[in-house]
C-alpha cells in the first residue's frame, strides 16, 4: 500500500565536495574582510553542506589558474568570488575559461543590462565595462540586480562552477535567490534547512546546554547539537545525522526546548533582537524612542535597519554632551550635577525625556563609559546604565562589560534590546516587570 501522506523524512543528498575560492589582493592585504566565507559557509551549512575548504588567492593570472586546476580536479562544486569586474585586475573570467577550454562570447543582453544600469544612475558608461558582457560559450548567466557584473554558471565534466561578483550587496542576493535554488534542484543541497535553530538571549552558553541537556540526552546519537555564542546571545542548532529523526520529530524537540527556556527563548531562525522587539511592538501597536550617549546611535540603527520601522520607531536622540541632554531631553541640570551623566538617575531622566519629547509608549536610554578612557572608581570603564520607560513605570539597570570599546557598545545595545523584549512579553501576558526601579524627582 502506498501512503499519500507527504514524507517527513529529510532527503539527504549524496555528499559532494564544495570548495570556495575567494579572489583578490585586498583580501590578502587585510584591506577587506573575507565576509564571503562567513556568508556562503553559513548558507551552505543551513542546507546540510560543509565547505571542504576556502582558498584565498591573489589577482595574478598564473596563481588563479594553478589554484583553479587543483580545485577542479578534486571538487564537485566550486564557487568563486571576485575578479569579474571591468578593470585590469579582474582576470577570473578569462583565466578560468582558458583552463576549462571554453570560449568567451559577447552577450548583447548583458551589454543592454549594463547600459540600462548606467542610465538609471545618470552616469556615462566607459568602454571597459563591456568586458563584463562576456560569458562562457557553454554556460549560463546569473542576473545581477545590484551591479554590472553578472554571475556565471557552468556545468562541465560532471561538476558545477559558480562564479560570483565580489561586492557583498551583489553577491549575497544572487547567492540566496539564484544559486541556492539551482543547487537544490540538482540534489546538491537539502530542499529545506538541515537543522532547527533556536536563538536565545540573556543566558550563557554553558547554562543553556545544562538546561537543555535532559531533552538532548533522551535522543542519544540520533540528535546532533551545536552552539554558537554572540554578544549576549547564543544560538542552539539541532539536527539529526543521516535523518534518524524525522522533521516532525525535530520540530517537537525544538518546541520542548522552547518551553524549557521560557523568556530566554528569543525566536526560531535568524531574526535579530531588534526584529523580535519590532514584531512585538507592531503586534501591540506601540511605539518606541531611544536616547543614547555611549552607544552613539547603534541602538537607533538596529531599528532603522528594519523595513517599515516608521510604523513603530518614533526616533532617537544621540546626546553626548550634558548640554544636549538638558536641551533635547529636558534632563535637569541639578540632577546631572548631583549624580553625573553616567548614573541610574541620568539614564532614567533620558528615557523619560525622549519618551515625552517624541511621544512614544516605550523608551530606552543608554549612558556609560565605553572606554578606553574615562571612568571613575565608582563607575570604571565598561560601566553602562540602561533605563527602560514603559507606560506603567521606569526602571534602570547597571551593567559592567569590560573589553574593547566596540564590544562594550554592542553588548550594551543587546542588553537593552533584550530587556525591552522581555518587558514587551510580560506586558502582553499582563505580568509586571521585576527590576531596579529608580524613583527620581524629575
Amino acid at each position: 500500500m502506498v501512503s499519500s501522506e507527504p514524507s517527513t523524512q529529510p532527503t539527504v543528498p549524496t555528499p559532494k565536495r564544495f570548495e570556495l575560492l575567494t579572489l583578490g589582493d585586498e583580501l590578502l592585504l587585510g584591506l577587506t574582510a573575507n565576509g564571503h566565507l562567513t556568508f556562503i559557509g553559513a548558507q551552505l551549512g543551513r542546507r546540510g553542506v560543509l565547505l571542504a575548504r576556502n582558498v584565498t588567492v591573489t589577482d595574478e593570472a598564473d596563481v588563479i589558474a594553478r589554484q583553479f586546476r587543483e580545485s577542479w580536479a578534486q571538487a564537485d562544486v566550486i564557487i568563486t568570488t571576485g575578479g569579474l569586474g571591468p578593470t585590469c585586475d579582474d582576470r577570473t573570467r578569462e583565466v578560468i575559461a582558458q583552463v576549462l577550454g571554453q570560449q568567451l562570447i559577447f552577450d548583447p543582453t548583458i551589454e543592454a543590462a549594463i547600459a540600462d544600469r548606467f542610465n538609471r544612475l545618470g552616469r556615462k558608461m566607459t568602454p571597459n565595462n563591456l568586458k563584463q558582457a562576456y560569458r562562457f560559450e557553454h554556460g549560463e548567466v546569473l542576473a545581477n540586480a545590484n551591479g554590472t557584473a553578472p554571475g556565471l554558471w557552468v556545468e562541465q565534466d560532471g561538476k558545477v562552477l559558480c562564479m560570483l561578483p565580489g561586492p557583498p550587496n551583489e553577491l549575497q542576493p544572487m547567492f540566496t535567490e539564484q544559486v541556492i535554488p539551482r543547487l537544490a534542484e540538482r540534489g546538491l543541497l537539502l530542499a529545506r534547512e538541515a537543522y532547527m535553530q533556536l536563538r536565545t538571549a540573556g543566558i550563557g552558553e554553558s547554562a543553556l546546554e545544562t538546561r537543555l541537556q535532559p531533552v538532548f540526552a533522551r535522543h542519544g546519537d540520533a540528535l546532533n547539537v551545536a552552539f554558537c555564542a554572540h554578544q549576549g546571545q547564543v544560538d542552539c542548532r539541532i539536527s539529526s545525522p543521516g535523518g534518524k529523526l524525522t522533521l516532525t520529530e525535530l520540530d517537537a524537540v525544538a518546541a520542548e526546548c522552547e518551553r524549557l527556556l521560557g523568556e530566554d527563548f528569543m525566536c526560531y531562525g535568524y531574526d535579530s533582537l531588534a526584529k523580535v522587539c519590532a514584531d512585538l511592538l507592531r503586534a501591540e501597536e506601540k511605539t518606541l524612542a531611544v536616547a543614547e550617549t555611549a552607544t552613539g546611535g547603534l541602538l537607533a540603527n538596529a531599528f532603522t535597519d528594519i523595513c517599515g520601522a516608521s510604523k513603530f520607531f518614533a526616533g532617537g536622540v544621540v546626546c553626548y554632551s550634558n548640554e544636549a541632554k538638558m536641551t533635547l531631553l529636558d534632563c535637569p541640570e541639578c540632577l546631572i550635577s548631583q549624580h553625573g551623566a553616567v548614573s541610574a538617575e541620568c539614564a532614567v531622566a533620558m528615557a523619560t525625556g525622549v519618551s515625552e519629547t517624541l511621544g512614544a509608549d516605550y523608551a530606552i536610554a543608554i549612558t556609560g563609559f565605553a572606554g578606553p578612557c574615562g571612568g571613575s572608581k565608582e563607575n570604571p570603564v565598561g560601566t553602562i546604565y540602561v533605563a527602560l520607560h514603559a507606560p506603567h513605570g521606569v526602571w534602570s539597570k547597571k551593567l559592567s562589560y569590560p573589553g574593547p570599546r566596540r564590544t562594550v557598545k554592542e553588548r550594551a545595545v543587546n542588553a537593552a534590546l533584550d530587556w525591552l523584549r522581555r518587558e514587551l512579553l510580560r506586558a502582553r501576558s499582563g505580568r509586571s516587570l521585576p527590576g531596579d526601579r529608580v524613583s527620581a524627582m524629575l
